[in-house]
């Protein structure tokens, strides 16, 4: 089974920056990072395949960045001119192809917060 274990969540303002990173023991086709809002149903918001090709949620589009680290096996999630409904709990997680946001993710992470005001 892969493990994952998410860092880097905190505080942000609004039209600031965050950056979360995911460890990653063992080997995934596909990584996804995913949140979810109080009250709100999990969504994916940005994945990457072993080839390196991405895909996003549109309302973060342009301003998040997904990459994947191979060396140090790390999946990380570089989060541009966030604003108030960027804020969440953050999830990483592995999964198989096709790699998509509403594909098959079978190994999640604990999760880290994130909060913007």
């Amino acid at each position: 089974d892969v493990q994952l274990v998410e860092s880097g969540g905190g505080s942000a303002q609004a039209g600031g920056s965050l950056r979360l990173s995911c460890a990653v023991s063992g080997h995934s086709d596909c990584m996804g990072w995913f949140r979810q809002a109080p009250g709100k149903e999990r969504e994916g918001v940005a994945a990457v395949d072993s080839n390196g090709a991405t895909s996003y949620a549109d309302s973060v589009k342009g301003r998040f960045t997904i990459s994947h680290d191979a060396a140090k096996n790390t999946v990380d999630l570089q989060m541009d001119s966030v604003n108030v409904e960027d804020g969440g709990t953050y999830s990483c997680a592995a999964g198989s192809p096709p790699c998509e946001l509403h594909g098959q993710f079978n190994s999640w992470g604990q999760g880290t917060q994130v909060t913007v005001s």
